[in-house]
């Protein structure tokens, strides 16, 4: 497939196209067009070129599985996360132990725990599930001010919303997502 044609469409059209008519091709368009973010993800996390280009395959056949399931407004975005997700996934049941460096009182420290590492990426799922119980609203201006740093103004430009609508809807949706945070951490 010629994907040149379809240079001058955004992800969000393609998506659109997607839902309208539930075409695999449109999602096919996306994959190939972030084939190499994706390879570059999965090298990053495992090391290993052929594990890597395994992983990509499987990663195409989870998100055909599931982007059906979900309204997935920022394509880029949701994509990698799925990629970062399985790669984990692939570490942990090969039981690798990740290094992450973090700062503590100005030194680096190493962290090689596997349960702190796996704790993390459960809270950062809890958000992302969250992020999907906010009005449509509030999730559009916050996934726009901390994902993709945005500021008011170009927030505004983009949603049409005035100044004041975008900083009400990231102040309550920051505060929802917290709130809906917690509560899913107390079920746990």
């Amino acid at each position: 497939m010629n994907t040149d044609r379809y240079k001058h469409i955004s992800d969000k059209e393609l998506m659109d196209h997607y839902y309208s008519d539930g075409n695999n091709e449109w999602i096919g368009i996306l994959l190939q067009r972030y084939t190499l973010l994706l390879l570059g993800t999965c090298m990053k996390y495992l090391k290993n070129e052929q594990d890597a280009k395994d992983s990509v395959q499987q990663i195409f056949l989870k998100v055909i599985t599931e982007i059906p399931k979900y309204r997935v407004e920022y394509f880029k975005s949701w994509l990698y996360m799925v990629a970062r997700n399985y790669c984990l996934m692939q570490l942990r049941d090969k039981n690798i132990i990740l290094p992450v460096v973090e700062e503590k009182h100005g030194q680096l420290t190493e962290e090689t725990d596997l349960d702190a590492i796996l704790s993390k990426e459960k809270s950062l799922n809890l958000i992302e599930d969250s992020l999907q119980e906010l009005n449509e609203d509030q999730k559009k201006c916050v996934v726009l001010f901390y994902i993709h740093k945005r500021t008011y103004h170009e927030i505004s430009d983009h949603t049409g919303f005035s100044l004041l609508q975008v900083k009400s809807y990231i102040q309550n949706g920051k505060r929802n997502l917290k709130l809906l945070v917690e509560r899913k951490m107390k079920n746990t």
